[in-house]
């Protein structure tokens, strides 16, 4: 653990910890439409027996000590700090991914018919390491119900030992302060759409075959990520070339997809906090139109060359070596939310021109996977200027594609899902 943090044994009872360096702008740049919250939801062929239920996420918390801390206001930073309840199970009847109160805990778990839905703050953790603590809860949800679980899942009555490395602030660890920081972008394009004035956020989801889909990335020699990205790309490039003469004008002429990239793939890190970048494959549409396959050629070799270790340790310089001068550590904390709210829109968003995340192909014990029939994730709220992003998980035979919305336009979503039909993959579309 970093050496700012003090009685940080979860074990122990009463503890805190500082804010991971991905935490740390979320206080800042959160109100009641941006919320900085995440879903993961199961969806489950029977209906939730709620009693054994209950004593799965009780066992499961007792597991994962650190995640039940709320968020405390410090001189100079925000810190968490252990808050002595239980996660809440509530039922499912409320808006999705709706913001954290004060005070409370930063997770909660839904339950809704034969649904389970997981909602956390991305001060919290990362998809990567909500996604274990889901696991674990189905896992023991389903000992609950009779079945058999891998040992390393069974929880004892006893003292659960913490290995520190699962909360630790992983960026530090990894900090090489030798390197030198990435450079700004410039600006990106942005999708012109009105926003919705009230219950702004809205989330459709479509369910596709698994095997179909990878067939059309392995058909073109890339990734599920890569393939689904491009299409990302191409879609926004076919909004861009639809626009009025005045409005291309107007508009940035490079367009950039943020991909989350979870950081555990390179660096070996057991953390269950934050422990993501992204990269940002972009293409230039002053260099004239792209086809799908040139998107493809653009996207695999420029997400190969950003995936790189080495530039990956640049990413981490920027972001903990500004924390770490001594002038910005002196900042009161009230000022420091100011700057990051500014940089979040000016060095952050409008570099890029959506988001889509992967959380990959959840994997589960046999008896287990047989209760569950998909899984769907949900990413934040988009802010006003991005207004539509996409999530992507895939379990057993089905990928899911989840698109937040907070616009009066479903056009993207319509010629995404429409390209992929062209490219004769089934898609099923839900509205819930």
């Amino acid at each position: 653990m970093g050496t700012n943090n003090k009685n940080t044994v979860p074990n122990s009872g009463k503890f805190w910890f500082a804010l991971d360096n991905a935490a740390k702008i979320y206080p800042a740049i959160i109100n009641e439409n941006n919320t900085a919250v995440f879903r993961m939801t199961a969806i489950l062929k029977k209906a939730v027996k709620i009693k054994p239920f209950r004593k799965a996420v009780l066992k499961a918390e007792k597991r994962f000590p650190f995640f039940r801390v709320q968020l405390q206001e410090g001189f100079f930073w925000y810190y968490l700090e252990h808050l002595p309840q239980h996660i809440p199970v509530e039922p499912d009847q409320r808006p999705l991914c709706r913001k954290f109160q004060k005070g409370s805990l930063l997770i909660r778990i839904l339950v809704k018919e034969n649904n389970i839905s997981l909602e956390c703050s991305h001060i919290l953790t990362d998809g990567a390491g909500a996604l274990e603590f889901f696991k674990t809860i189905l896992i023991l949800y389903s000992a609950e119900c009779g079945a058999e679980i891998p040992a390393e899942y069974r929880i004892s009555d006893k003292d659960y030992q913490i290995s520190e490395e699962e909360y630790e602030d992983a960026y530090n660890r990894y900090f090489k302060a030798e390197i030198p920081p990435m450079v700004k972008r410039s600006k990106a394009f942005h999708l012109p759409y009105p926003l919705r004035s009230r219950s702004r956020f809205t989330r459709h989801y479509a369910m596709v075959p698994l095997k179909q889909i990878k067939e059309m990335a392995q058909f073109r020699g890339v990734s599920l990520t890569v393939y689904l990205t491009s299409v990302y790309l191409y879609v926004l490039q076919e909004i861009y070339e639809d626009l009025n003469g005045f409005s291309k004008y107007k508009k940035q002429k490079r367009l950039r997809v943020q991909v989350p990239l979870n950081l555990r793939t390179i660096f070996p890190s057991k953390t269950m906090r934050n422990f993501s970048l992204f990269v940002l494959p972009e293409i230039d549409l002053r260099l004239g139109h792209y086809s799908f396959d040139e998107i493809v050629k653009t996207v695999y070799h420029q997400m190969k060359l950003e995936t790189d270790e080495k530039l990956i340790n640049k990413n981490i310089a920027r972001n903990v070596g500004s924390e770490r001068k001594l002038f910005i550590r002196g900042i009161p904390l009230f000022i420091k939310s100011l700057i990051l709210r500014m940089k979040y829109y000016s060095l952050g968003t409008s570099q890029y021109s959506g988001v889509l995340t992967n959380l990959g192909l959840v994997d589960l014990p046999d008896e287990t996977a047989q209760l569950i029939d998909y899984f769907v994730i949900t990413p934040p709220p988009p802010n006003k200027m991005l207004k539509i992003n996409c999530g992507v998980v895939g379990f057993g035979n089905i990928l899911t594609l989840s698109f937040g919305n907070i616009t009066l336009s479903e056009e993207f979503e319509e010629k995404f899902l429409r390209f992929l039909r062209q490219q004769e993959v089934s898609v099923e579309l839900k509205t819930n």
